[in-house]
């Protein structure tokens, strides 16, 4: 038998409607790099590891974020919950030995599944004993919940108080904080003091641009491979200490993050100050400032606008700045290999000659040349490279 509701004391319903007339809040367009940082890289689909102080707003800033993106938001407190949540409880069958023992995922991975998108935040992830976040890894990193895979498209966002400020507080084992994009959360005064009157900052999605994403990927592919040929020191460096490695620092993994954060950043006409926390955030302070300063003097044109017109094209002067055109440009040849765009490659690399540093361009004339369709005869620009190539074997039908 069951018992209807009963309805609230008039006091209390009195007082429901007072906090909804005060939960009830608009919104602005207003310049938060801190918010676009973290929607770039939600965007870009990086999972994300907010830091901050505790009643910072983190979890706010998750409510806003997942109306903007018109998602369900799942809250998972990872502190609360045992390795086995993460990495699914056996449910035995009627033939173990046949179809084996599957892993069941939890409520929220199912919801997340059926649905085929939506916002996972995971908060308190700095209390979380070092044996769940051991069982998060493969959560954050192939999005597999016991038997079940979690679609593509569901972003991946978490959030950790300092060790220091944290109940029973860790850090971060170097496996899990390497697989993520680390951002600091602060406030900011002011814009507490005009959400106390009812408006908080607009969490604006950057809009990637379809006729742009060309481009971006080829600049983007051209900038972190250049920049890795000049730095090789920096592919990987784990630091020494236990708190360095709970944070951000560069790895072959990271620096794939870098690349699709610089490629979105390019494709969606990012802010500056945006992109370069997002980019710090994923390969550390360090390789994040050098890669910055980089960027700074690099300035490189639109490969696919070189590609469609190479004849107006200048080779850069610095040989930086050549090395990580001629990659992107050999990038977006790949993008799209085409003999048109393929022979149009060939016209840019012979600049390199004409300008005496076929040296530069041997790296990318291999590349090109592996692209190389049989029924296709070699551009104008091949020509120049014909003896190097076939002294490297990358020529394909070279004799």
């Amino acid at each position: 038998m069951t018992t209807a509701p009963t309805r609230p004391a008039p006091a209390l319903a009195a007082a429901d409607a007072l906090n909804a007339r005060l939960g009830a809040t608009r919104t602005e367009p207003a310049a938060n790099p801190q918010l676009e940082a973290l929607a770039l890289a939600v965007t870009a689909n990086q999972p994300v590891l907010l830091w901050g102080e505790p009643g910072i707003g983190k979890s706010a800033g998750m409510e806003r974020l997942a109306d903007a993106l018109g998602v369900r938001l799942e809250t998972v407190i990872a502190s609360v919950h045992e390795p086995s949540d993460f990495a699914g409880l056996p449910i035995v069958g009627d033939d173990p030995a046949t179809t084996g023992v599957p892993m069941a995922p939890p409520d929220w991975a199912v919801r997340l599944a059926r649905t085929g998108h939506g916002l996972l935040f995971f908060d308190e992830l700095s209390s979380a004993p070092p044996a769940v976040q051991a069982a998060l890894l493969r959560v954050v990193l192939e999005r597999r919940v016991g038997s079940l895979e979690l679609p593509a498209s569901v972003r991946i966002v978490a959030a950790a108080n300092p060790p220091s400020s944290a109940a029973d507080g860790w850090h971060l084992s170097p496996p899990l904080a390497n697989r993520f994009v680390h951002l600091d959360w602060t406030h900011d005064a002011r814009t507490v003091a005009r959400g106390m009157a009812g408006t908080w900052p607009e969490t604006a999605l950057p809009a990637v641009d379809p006729a742009r994403a060309s481009g971006a990927a080829a600049r983007a592919r051209g900038v972190i491979s250049g920049f890795l040929t000049a730095r090789p020191g920096l592919v990987h460096h784990m630091p020494n200490d236990a708190e360095g490695r709970g944070r951000a620092w560069p790895s072959p993994r990271t620096w794939e993050m870098a690349l699709r954060l610089l490629a979105t950043g390019y494709a969606s006409g990012a802010g500056r100050e945006a992109l370069s926390a997002a980019l710090t955030g994923a390969v550390g302070d360090g390789a994040g400032l050098e890669l910055l300063a980089y960027l700074e003097n690099l300035d490189l044109p639109d490969p696919e606008k070189v590609l469609a017109d190479p004849d107006a094209f200048a080779l850069p002067k610095r040989g930086d700045r050549q090395l990580a055109f001629l990659i992107a440009v050999v990038a977006a040849v790949q993008g799209e290999p085409t003999r048109r765009r393929w022979e149009a490659g060939w016209a840019v690399l012979a600049k390199a000659v004409d300008a005496g540093v076929p040296d530069v361009a041997a790296r990318a004339a291999a590349d090109l040349a592996a692209m190389r369709d049989l029924s296709w005869t070699g551009g104008g620009g091949i020509d120049a490279f014909v003896e190097l190539l076939q002294l490297a074997g990358a020529l394909p039908g070279a004799r």
